[in-house]
């Protein structure tokens, strides 16, 4: 038989606490090699020792426990590296994330940005392929690049040019409670046909205080906030989604440092207002 440890000396020999191993065993993670049916007491084999490690690891890799399971009942070790991979690779994406905001945060702090000018435009009405759904914020960056890559691949099944930058239509719920309706489109030549969520839509005119951001969308928001000071400071601003022009943006490039996002403001005609203007800063 297989020599047993007491669950305290079990929790010593993996720095796993007997409250945390206690719930490993409720959720079926790891087991103990048997139980005393008399006292309850758990007993655990010193090969589980391993596996126990393997746990902590995991968990100090902030994996969540129905992952960490399944790397654990992977069936060959091809899947589990798999497994791993997959969650090695978000880590990196969410260290990157917060690299960014660091930077950003930094920039802030000892070097704040010059205000980036404002101009004003008239967008006209233009017929485009479109997906239109309602989105949670924190999921708005994934869905609009995903939306990109799937008006841009139908209308190349149908055979119709695009016929100007993507963009997007923003309602204001998206912002103030952080779930609201999101529209992509890119103008087209010909209206699509309806295929999966892609639609034809008609995009209104509309007349809009621009501010470009340059690069990747993280910082996006200081663009944001020079915008709203603008025409706050002008008295221009009107009720109506904001809009986003990706020139170039994803479906161009896959150099976020290239990116251009165009971000408009909805507001007053603006014929005899000037046409650019660097925000007090």
């Amino acid at each position: 038989m297989e020599p047993a440890l007491a669950i305290g000396d079990f929790s010593r020999a993996t720095h796993l606490s007997v409250k945390m191993l206690r719930h490993y065993h409720d959720i079926g993670l790891l087991a103990p090699a048997g139980v005393d049916p008399g006292t309850g007491y758990r007993r655990y084999g010193t090969a589980q020792i391993a596996t126990a490690q393997v746990i902590r690891r995991l968990r100090d890799l902030d994996m969540p426990l129905e992952e960490i399971h399944a790397v654990l009942s992977a069936p060959d070790p091809q899947a589990r590296s798999r497994l791993i991979s997959a969650h090695l690779a978000r880590l990196e994406a969410s260290l990157a994330r917060t690299q960014d905001a660091v930077a950003t945060l930094r920039g802030l702090l000892e070097r704040p940005p010059a205000a980036a000018p404002v101009r004003h435009r008239h967008a006209a009405a233009v017929p485009a392929a479109a997906i239109t759904q309602a989105v949670d914020r924190a999921d708005a960056l994934a869905w609009y690049q995903g939306a990109l890559g799937e008006l841009q691949a139908t209308l190349a099944a149908q055979h119709i040019t695009a016929a100007g930058p993507g963009g997007g239509i923003y309602h204001s719920e998206i912002f103030t409670g952080e779930r609201g309706e999101a529209t992509v489109f890119l103008p087209c030549q010909a209206p699509p046909r309806p295929m999966g969520r892609v639609t034809a839509l008609d995009v209104p005119a509309a007349e809009l205080a621009i501010v470009t951001h340059a690069g990747p969308h993280a910082g996006i928001d200081l663009a944001y906030g020079t915008l709203a000071a603008y025409v706050t400071r002008h008295a221009l601003a009107v009720d109506g989604p904001i809009r986003e022009y990706y020139l170039p943006g994803p479906i161009e490039t896959p150099d976020q440092a290239a990116w251009r996002t165009e971000i408009g403001w909805p507001i007053f005609e603006t014929a005899h207002l000037p046409q650019a203007e660097a925000p007090d800063g």
